[in-house]
C-alpha cells in the first residue's frame, strides 16, 4: 500500500460533476466551499473495500451486529487518540444526528429541551424540534469557550441534555481538558447527560490535542455518550454508518432504550468505515499535512487581500469561521460572495443569531482552490 496518497484535486469542471449536494446545486462557475465534504480523492483502502463489496453483489441490508466494525474503531481511537473503547460498548446508527435525537428524546426529561454552544451546526436547531425537543442555544463566551454561567442557568432552567460539539462546529475550536472537566461537573450536579458530537475528532490540526469525551472523568463517563463516525475525516457522509460509544452502565442502558436505528445505516457505510479505521492512517496523515498547509494559506492570503475580515485559525475541522462584519456586507455576508464573486460559502445566519455578519469556509480543497476562494472574496468587495 502506497504510503503516499494522492491527494490531487480535480478541477471545477469535474467537482461540479459530482452529485452531492456539496455540488450539485450551483452552477457550473460558483466555486462552492459550503458543505463540509472534503474535496480530495477517497482513501484507497476505503474505495479497495467498497469495489470489493460490489464485485461480490454485497449492497443488502446492514446487520446490527458490528464485531469488525467496532473492533476497528476501537484500534483506530486508541492509536489515534488514546481513547480505551470497549466494543462492546459501541452501537450503530445511521449518522450522527439520527443518535443524537434519538438518545435526546429518551434524555431530555419533562423539560424536553436540549442545549448547545452558538453559533452551532444548522442540524442543532432544526433536528429536535423534528423529534419533539426544544433548542435552547447557549451563546459561546467571546474567547469562543463555552460560557458556563449561561449553562448554568439553562441546566437550573430544567434542560436535562447537553449537544457537545467538539470540535466545536463552526468556530474549529478544539476544547481542553479543564474545560471538558469543568463542563463535566457543572452537568453532574444538575444531573444532565452530555451526548459529545465528535465527529471532527480524528481532523485535529497541529497546535492542538482533542481529548475524548470518555476520557475526561468519571462523571463525564457516568452520564456522557459519544457519538463518531469515518464520514467527516475520511469523507464518507453519504454511506451511513455512525457509532455511539458508552463507558458506563448507566449510559449503556440509555443507549439500550433506543429504538433500532442500525437497520437504517447502510452496509457500504460498515464496508468503507471499517477500512477507513483499520487501514486509513497514511491517507488520514496525508491530509492533516494538507489541512495545516491549507490553513496557513488561508491566515496569508485574508491578511494580504482581506485584512478587515477577522478569525481564529481553528485547532480542528477543515472550517474557518470568518468575521466578515467590517466589510459591510450585512447581516449574510455570504449572499454577496455569490451574487458578485461566484462563490458560495456557509452563510452565517444559519449558526444562529450569534452567526449574523460571519461566513464558514471549507478550506479541504487544493491549496489552488483556496487561493483562488479568498481572490473571490476580495473582488466582492
Amino acid at each position: 500500500m502506497s504510503r503516499h496518497p494522492d491527494l490531487r484535486v480535480p478541477d471545477l469542471a469535474a467537482l461540479h460533476a459530482r452529485r452531492s449536494e456539496k455540488w450539485a446545486g450551483h452552477d457550473p462557475d460558483v466555486l462552492v466551499s459550503t458543505i463540509a465534504e472534503m474535496d480530495f480523492p477517497l482513501a484507497a483502502p476505503v474505495k479497495e473495500a467498497l469495489r470489493a463489496a460490489i464485485d461480490r453483489d454485497d449492497l443488502g441490508y446492514a446487520p446490527e451486529a458490528i464485531p469488525g466494525l467496532a473492533a476497528a474503531f476501537a484500534g483506530f481511537a486508541q492509536r489515534r487518540m488514546g481513547w480505551r473503547v470497549d466494543p462492546e460498548q459501541v452501537t450503530l446508527v445511521p449518522d450522527v444526528m439520527a443518535g443524537l435525537t434519538g438518545l435526546g428524546r429518551i434524555l431530555a426529561g419533562d423539560a424536553a429541551a436540549v442545549a448547545f454552544a452558538s453559533p452551532a451546526y444548522p442540524p442543532f436547531f432544526g433536528a429536535p424540534p423534528r423529534a419533539g425537543l426544544h433548542p435552547r442555544p447557549v451563546p459561546l463566551a467571546p474567547g469562543g469557550e463555552l460560557d458556563l454561567d449561561a449553562l448554568r442557568a439553562e441546566l437550573a432552567s430544567g434542560t436535562r441534555v447537553l449537544l457537545l460539539a467538539n470540535p466545536h462546529n463552526p468556530t474549529g475550536r478544539v476544547l481542553p481538558r479543564t474545560e471538558l472537566e469543568a463542563i463535566a461537573e457543572l452537568c453532574a450536579e444538575h444531573d444532565a447527560w452530555v451526548l459529545a458530537d465528535e465527529i471532527h475528532a480524528p481532523l485535529v490540526l497541529t497546535g492542538a490535542s482533542h481529548v475524548p469525551w470518555l476520557e475526561v472523568s468519571d462523571a463525564a463517563r457516568e452520564r456522557g455518550v459519544s457519538l463518531i463516525s469515518a464520514s467527516k475525516a475520511f469523507n464518507l457522509a453519504g454511506l451511513k454508518a455512525a457509532l455511539l460509544v458508552t463507558a458506563s452502565d448507566r449510559a449503556r442502558a440509555a443507549v439500550a432504550r433506543l429504538p433500532p436505528l442500525g437497520d437504517h445505516a447502510g452496509l457500504l457505510g460498515i464496508v468503507g468505515a471499517e477500512a477507513a479505521f483499520t487501514d486509513g492512517d497514511p491517507w488520514l496523515d496525508a491530509v492533516l499535512a494538507q489541512l495545516d498547509a491549507n490553513r496557513s494559506l488561508l491566515g496569508e492570503r485574508l491578511a494580504a487581500e482581506l485584512p478587515e475580515v477577522a478569525w481564529s485559525p481553528p485547532g480542528g475541522t477543515y472550517l474557518a469561521w470568518l468575521d466578515c462584519r467590517a466589510l459591510g456586507l450585512g447581516d449574510d455576508p455570504a449572499d454577496a460572495f455569490l451574487r458578485r464573486g461566484r462563490i458560495a460559502l456557509g452563510q452565517g445566519p444559519r449558526y444562529g443569531a450569534e452567526g449574523r455578519g460571519f461566513v464558514r469556509v471549507n478550506f479541504g480543497t487544493s491549496p489552488e482552490l483556496v487561493a483562488e476562494a479568498v481572490r473571490r472574496m476580495a473582488a466582492t468587495v
